[in-house]
């Protein structure tokens, strides 16, 4: 049984005008947007032959909303309401483009006409994003007319092990922290006997600055849905749960619109696609624990009871949900599945390294010019993430650190700039790739404020069930305030670490274990700033508020005013042609100063 689009859907128009209407563009008006360009064109008696259709996220949030004029590819960035005449009658009826709303190249300076053409999206390898931003996710058809559930019909044309053995010849790992090899741990499931097995898509995507799988949900749902029919014909799962987290909103509405229509058109429940294989999917909204995104919490939430981690063994594949084999695959994951099925593991295991295998899909956040979505082969240096893709770091300031893994995480300092981001090699150097969050540091961030803000994160949503992570971050976070307030000794740094390895090794779920990366990290790439703290009562960055008052460096001020229209308080005094001044008395130290100065003038 081949997948057919709907007979009632006309075909699709070769011209097309993309909306983005993620969160990110849906927030700044992307809907009126969309139906101000539907107006234009049909007051125009253009709308028989192109069609407005909205879209999923693609990526570049900086600069949305955005626009994409296909089949040319010219994308227009930063799109308010009001423009949707121009681009309606300049570019689709006249052919010209209005280049006022085009991406300025920041090294060249000159608009780049297409989206193929952008250095953010060039270098990018798309395989779970390939369909985000450029097909509607509350369509079916538009799935089905890219290939959509062909990769479902190849699995069901042979046996559970080949596929199986298809994903582990693609080397694929999971996305959503541990790496634990995928078809490894469809194996043991598959090989758990038990008459009823659970699927479990974990969409509980807590991590500060990450955004990865709400954009997928948002963008390309089907290919979830595809991801987790194969994956449950593998294992013989005939039911399944995907935990979203209440913050998605937009997510869990598409995934809802999504497992609807496939289970209209008979994609999804009894003897899909002419098979015995019967399957089911049903949405759970998670409360927003951050703990949840650990498999045993999680499993706990979904069973009605509170979300804590339980010791393991038994594991999931042999005892899970309602105590029957389950396995857990997180959303980018499950968007990778498909694809592998459709052109083969061998094709997947070409992209990559030696060890990490595929695509990672990267949430570029922090200090860095272009923030957003992007998806690299495995072992992509650093550095071109961020100099090439992301446009480097703003202000002409140097890059500093990057932390990956989000609060289980750690940073990595400009000394290894160059290191490829994959499994093992971020391991090596304390860090880990986590699930795909990527904070970029400057000069101006505090390395013992970064560790005191990923500490308070995981200190905050602890479960409170085993005493080293319900007491000891508790502890940790009282003695990073106190070196941020330059109240400590040297005796209370080693007391810290001390305490950090007390945690590591004695807590129960990887919410405790991985914990106090931040801080190990941190103090072992920036040990110099913590004694800067302790020692001298100085903060490098000017970030803690304890240690620092300001005031111009009259040698450095270029006399620009600036610090002068910035300052929220009124401490600034400036004329032009006339070196700022700062008044202390009046001063909140909120560095918005330093933040604006583009010269290092505030000291």
């Amino acid at each position: 049984m081949q997948p057919q689009a709907s007979k009632k859907k006309k075909p699709a128009k070769e011209r097309q005008v993309l909306v983005c209407r993620g969160t990110g563009c849906e927030s700044q008006k992307a809907k009126i947007l969309f139906d101000n360009l539907e107006h234009e064109l049909k007051m125009l008696g253009l709308d028989d032959d192109i069609e407005v259709k909205f879209t999923g996220c693609h990526g570049f949030c900086q600069q949305g909303p955005t626009v994409i004029v296909m089949p040319a590819g010219t994308f227009y960035c930063n799109v308010q309401p009001e423009d949707a005449d121009e681009i309606v009658k300049i570019d689709i009826k006249d052919g010209g483009k209005v280049e006022r709303l085009l991406f300025i190249d920041p090294k060249t300076k000159e608009r780049v006409l297409s989206y193929k053409d952008m250095k953010f999206f060039s270098p990018q390898r798309r395989i779970v994003l390939k369909n985000c931003g450029f097909i509607n996710p509350e369509d079916i058809d538009d799935y089905i007319a890219v290939g959509g559930y062909q990769g479902i019909q190849k699995a069901l044309g042979g046996s559970r092990m080949d596929v199986i053995n298809e994903i582990k010849k693609s080397g694929l790992r999971g996305r959503g922290g541990g790496g634990f090899p995928t078809g490894m741990k469809w194996e043991f499931c598959h090989n758990s006997p038990g008459d009823q097995k659970y699927l479990i898509c974990n969409a509980d995507e807590g991590d500060p600055g990450a955004f990865m799988d709400r954009a997928v949900l948002e963008g390309d749902p089907h290919a979830v849905l595809e991801g987790m029919m194969i994956a449950a014909y593998a294992i013989g799962a005939s039911k399944a749960y995907i935990y979203c987290r209440a913050e998605y909103p937009m997510a869990y509405e598409r995934s809802m619109i999504a497992i609807d229509q496939a289970t209209k058109r008979g994609f999804l429940g009894k003897k899909i696609f002419g098979s015995d294989m019967n399957f089911e999917i049903k949405l759970k909204l998670g409360a927003g624990a951050f703990v949840c995104g650990e498999e045993t919490a999680l499993m706990a939430s979904i069973e009605g009871k509170r979300g804590m981690p339980m010791p393991r063994p038994p594991f999931p594949a042999v005892k899970g949900l309602f105590g029957k084999p389950t396995n857990i695959n997180n959303v980018e994951t499950f968007g990778n599945i498909a694809t592998i099925m459709t052109k083969g593991g061998d094709w997947f295991a070409s992209v990559g390294t030696e060890k990490s295998k595929g695509t990672k899909v990267f949430a570029l956040a922090g200090k860095i010019s272009y923030s957003g979505l992007v998806e690299i082969p495995m072992g992509t240096p650093l550095r071109e993430i961020i100099d090439e893709i992301g446009g480097g770091i703003p202000n002409k300031r140097k890059f500093k650190a990057a932390q990956t893994g989000g609060p289980s995480g750690g940073c990595i300092p400009s000394e290894h700039f160059d290191i490829p981001m994959d499994y093992e090699n971020l391991t090596q150097v304390g860090s880990i790739m986590g699930s795909g969050g990527l904070i970029v540091t400057d000069e101006t961030t505090c390395m013992v404020d970064m560790a005191k803000f990923f500490l308070g994160f995981t200190q905050k949503e602890s479960c409170g069930k085993c005493v080293p992570c319900r007491l000891g971050t508790k502890k940790m976070l009282e003695v990073l305030g106190d070196i941020s307030k330059g109240k400590a000794t040297m005796e209370d740094l080693e007391q810290l670490l001390e305490l950090a390895q007390d945690v590591k090794g004695g807590s129960l779920c990887g919410l405790g274990q991985t914990a106090p990366n931040p801080v190990l990290s941190t103090v072992r790439y920036f040990r110099d700033e913590y004694e800067a703290h302790i020692l001298r009562k100085e903060c490098p960055a000017r970030v803690c508020v304890d240690l620092i008052k300001f005031q111009v460096n009259e040698e450095n001020c270029q006399k620009c005013g600036l610090c002068f229209k910035a300052c929220p308080a009124g401490a600034v005094s400036w004329e032009k042609k006339q070196t700022a001044k700062i008044d202390v008395s009046k001063c909140i130290k909120c560095r918005s100063c330093i933040l604006a100065c583009r010269f290092n003038a505030i000291d």
